[in-house]
């Protein structure tokens, strides 16, 4: 069995759990010998929402913070006129009829922007939106993202369509819902930082050293990298290229590393063995 990640085309209607379940099940749940297979994905989207999904297989959930931190790209339908409960079809529907006209700007730079209420975001041990669902009042923290670009795709009657690139952890459905009477009708994830849902196959694992290439590679002579699989740190002949690095040798992937001030490459997350 590989260790890597699957670019899954996610469809509307199913959670993304359901989807790491069916891999999980699809793959045979279990690795001869060692127990359960691992298997993970990196960023959630919600059951409306379509598009690209990483599921990571084996040793690849060990790197979900770093590729859950990717920016991504989205292509988001407003629908005016209406509000939602939940900022999407989901929720419960008010009909105002107030459709702007002319060009509408959505927030752009840093931003900080408060999750919604009906989100994945855990309090107390549980997910947001099972507290909102249940009755109980929702205060979320506010966080920091960031809109890269967004542009205007088409508009037609009640509804545009926006393509937005923004920061890991943006809320689309609150940038279209702040837009006035407006809430997210569709909604469909088409990058993630290198990955793009036209290379989606869910029949293909992606191993796990291609995968992450998009990460600056620090090669290792002999001698170091056999510390670093063991967990050392070792001292880098030059300087880092990146806050976090690929450390490889002529076998391949051995780790992930920060570099420290002192000069030290210290493994964060092994992958050998």
């Amino acid at each position: 069995m590989s260790d890597g990640v699957i670019l899954y085309d996610k469809p509307a209607g199913v959670t993304s759990h359901d989807v790491v379940a069916g891999v999980r099940r699809r793959l045979g749940g279990r690795r001869r010998g060692s127990g359960r297979l691992r298997v993970g994905h990196a960023g959630t989207l919600d059951p409306f929402a379509t598009g690209l999904l990483l599921v990571l297989v084996g040793r690849a959930t060990r790197v979900q913070r770093f590729l859950m931190a990717l920016p991504k790209t989205y292509e988001a339908t407003a629908r005016f006129g209406a509000v939602s409960s939940t900022g999407d079809p989901d929720g419960e529907l008010t009909f105002t009829g107030v459709v702007p006209q002319g060009d509408l700007a959505l927030p752009s730079g840093r931003l900080r922007q408060r999750p919604p209420a009906y989100s994945a975001v855990k309090v107390r041990g549980r997910r947001a939106y099972a507290l909102a669902r249940a009755g109980e009042q929702v205060e979320l923290a506010e966080r920091e993202v960031t809109v890269y670009r967004y542009e205007e795709r088409w508009r037609r009657g009640e509804r545009r369509a926006f393509e937005i690139e923004c920061s890991s952890g943006t809320y689309v459905r609150t940038l279209i819902a702040e837009l006035g009477d407006a809430y997210c009708e569709e909604l469909r994830r088409t990058a993630i930082g290198p990955f793009a849902v036209s290379d989606a196959d869910p029949e293909r694992i992606l191993a796990l050293q291609d995968a992450l290439s998009f990460i600056p590679e620090v090669r290792l002579d002999p001698q170091r990298a056999e510390r670093v699989a063991h967990g050392a740190p070792v001292p880098s002949s030059a300087a880092a290229p990146g806050p976090i690095v690929r450390l490889t040798d002529a076998g391949g992937l051995i780790a992930l590393a920060e570099p420290h001030p002192d000069g030290l490459l210290r493994p964060v997350v092994g992958l050998r063995g």
